[in-house]
């Protein structure tokens, strides 16, 4: 009996919009879904108005969709948690980063790109290189201004293709 209860109840947890800002926008009916919310629902049945939103939220409170949608900035979700990302990663991995990136190639690089929607990883890693001592003038510099340097450097060349900040 309690696990039915546990199931249950996270079953409408799944189904309600993951935050107040989707709920807001679902009832204005902006975005690019209907009042459902983003996740898989959305792409499957778009923003139709109706009941048709019933199904588009049993979909993604079955698939746990708009969770993961709102998380990583996919499913019509908008922007997702990794906006931040970068600046985050450059605190957690800011050694390794720096090797990395005065080497121009390495793990860090390739997860920098991805958390930025790079195209090509070892392009950014050459671009990085070639910026190093403005990414890193000194020992010093604090992880606000290192961010700010790669954002610059990854933004300024439009043949990376990065997306997010």
């Amino acid at each position: 009996m309690r696990i039915q209860i546990a199931v249950a109840f996270a079953a409408v947890l799944f189904a309600l919009p993951a935050s107040a800002a989707d709920t807001k926008s679902a009832i204005r009916g902006t975005g690019n879904y209907g009042t459902a919310g983003c996740g898989l629902g959305s792409l499957a049945f778009g923003n139709t108005p109706g009941a048709v939103q019933i199904l588009a939220a049993t979909t993604n409170g079955l698939f746990g969709s708009q969770t993961f949608g709102i998380t990583s900035g996919t499913s019509n979700c908008g922007a997702g948690a990794f906006a931040s990302g970068t600046k985050n990663f450059v605190e957690a991995n800011r050694e390794v980063l720096a090797k990395d990136i005065s080497r121009g190639e390495g793990e860090a690089i390739g997860a920098l790109a991805v958390i930025n929607s790079c195209v090509d990883s070892r392009a950014v890693g050459a671009a990085l290189q070639k910026n190093f001592t403005t990414i890193f003038p000194t020992e010093n510099a604090s992880s606000d201004e290192v961010t700010a340097a790669i954002l610059k450097t990854l933004h300024a060349e439009k043949a990376l293709g990065c997306g997010r900040t």
